[in-house]
């Protein structure tokens, strides 16, 4: 479903900023450059070679399930608190439910799709998945800019910072264990400026140091073995 323009009475609330939801672009550029390249990293897999098959598909597993918390942390928390405080807003926030409905139908097929082509790192079974992923990037490429275009500028005149910090835990929270470099990784890697600008935001200086002399490292091996090199 395309972006409609909201009708006159749907402008932003007035009056200050409440909150600063950059957030949602910075982590919007990720899920667009991890399934981006999603299908490119599956056809680089020889058939049979499992072990990088393993690599490829721990990454989309990532991905997966850091977009379903991101979707359901807005199902369950945003759209009925916009709704509450800004009505003029609901037409927009339905069409993101529809958004998300369409986007789950993509993703748990890839879901599905993925446990067969790890094992086998068969062409057949990467058929399937590359087809999800197709799927997916385009239903993200209707959604993502729709939803920064016109549900951001609401939720920065209508919720709190501290509503804003739930999202933020929220997503963390549902890293899996042993892949937070790599996920910390991946936001840096999909930021304009390769990630500076982000991490002086979020990050205080001692998690920059580790991140330079630890993660940094573990996530360009990690890079190395989804490129096959």
């Amino acid at each position: 479903m395309t972006a409609t323009p909201l009708p006159p009475s749907g402008d932003p609330p007035s009056g200050p900023r409440t909150c600063d939801a950059s957030g949602m672009a910075e982590i919007h550029r990720m899920y667009k450059v991890g399934f981006g390249e999603g299908p490119a990293l599956v056809r680089g897999v020889h058939s049979g070679d499992t072990a990088h098959a393993e690599v490829v598909a721990t990454q989309l597993d990532l991905l997966s399930t850091s977009l379903h918390a991101h979707h359901e942390g807005e199902d369950e928390r945003l759209w009925g608190t916009l709704v509450e405080r800004a009505p003029a807003c609901a037409a927009h926030v339905e069409r993101m439910k529809q958004h998300h409905a369409a986007m789950l139908v993509e993703l748990q097929a890839m879901d599905a799709a993925l446990p067969a082509w790890r094992a086998s790192a068969s062409s057949t079974e990467a058929a399937p998945l590359i087809a999800a992923l197709d799927g997916i990037n385009g239903a993200l490429a209707i959604h993502l800019p729709d939803e920064e275009a016109n549900i951001v500028p609401v939720m920065e005149r209508t919720i709190t910072e501290k509503e804003v910090e739930w999202f933020a835990e929220h997503g963390r929270a549902s890293t899996p264990k042993g892949q937070t470099w790599n996920s910390l990784g991946a936001i840096l890697s999909a930021q304009p400026d390769g990630g500076q600008e982000w991490l002086q935001k979020h990050l205080p200086g001692p998690v920059r140091l580790l991140w330079r002399w630890v993660g940094k490292p573990r996530y360009e091996r990690t890079r190395a073995a989804l490129e096959g090199r």
